[in-house]
């Protein structure tokens, strides 16, 4: 599966190079940003902007990648998901379980505070 991959001094940005998203395409996309999480950066934002078409399962595969970091510790954000994307996700009820944002922008302001978040708690132990 083709992607542009960002680096940026705090997070990854992976944009799929697709219109439509398939499971097949999803698990590549999956391999490709579960490897992050044992990297220096492992703060991951996947950008949606060119994708129109997703199928149910990879909805479900992308929700399960971002339990996945969270579990890790570490940000998983998706941004600019297109309105139809949208719906599918929200007709799964997957939608309200995603970390979502507008903008590519709007997710890296919640990378950092998910940062200083655990940064906080980090101090409590």
């Amino acid at each position: 599966m083709n992607v542009k991959i960002d680096t940026k001094e705090k997070f990854i940005v992976i944009t799929p190079i697709a219109t439509h998203l398939t499971a097949i395409m999803t698990e590549e996309l999956t391999n490709t940003m579960l490897a992050y999480l044992q990297k220096d950066i492992p703060h991951l934002i996947l950008n949606m902007s060119l994708v129109s078409i997703v199928d149910e399962k990879s909805c479900e595969m992308i929700a399960n990648i971002q339990q996945e970091f969270y579990e890790n510790n570490c940000s998983f954000i998706i941004c600019e998901l297109q309105k139809a994307v949208e719906e599918i996700f929200d007709g799964l009820a997957l939608l309200e379980l995603l970390n979502v944002t507008p903008t590519e922008s709007e997710a890296w302001d919640i990378i950092q505070m998910e940062e200083i978040e655990r940064e906080l708690l980090g101090d409590e132990d």
